[in-house]
């Protein structure tokens, strides 16, 4: 699910807590910038498209079964 930066270290701070008792929290980092779906390889190759100066990342967070993720 996906949740503001706030409410996603107060849910990763308990994911911490659950995982020392048991299992694995798994932790990602990826450049975002913004885009659903992917870009065909000719329009990529053509012209770089969604090209911006801000920088966002998409992080997520698993535990078992349970994900977050925030921009």
């Amino acid at each position: 699910m996906l949740l503001d930066n706030d409410t996603f270290l107060t849910f990763l701070h308990k994911l911490f807590n659950q995982s020392k008792s048991s299992g694995s929290l798994y932790i990602t980092m990826k450049r975002y910038d913004g885009r659903v779906k992917p870009i065909p390889k000719r329009v990529q190759k053509v012209k770089d498209v969604h090209v911006t100066n801000e920088n966002s990342c998409l992080l997520r967070a698993t535990l078992g079964n349970q994900k977050i993720s925030t921009v």
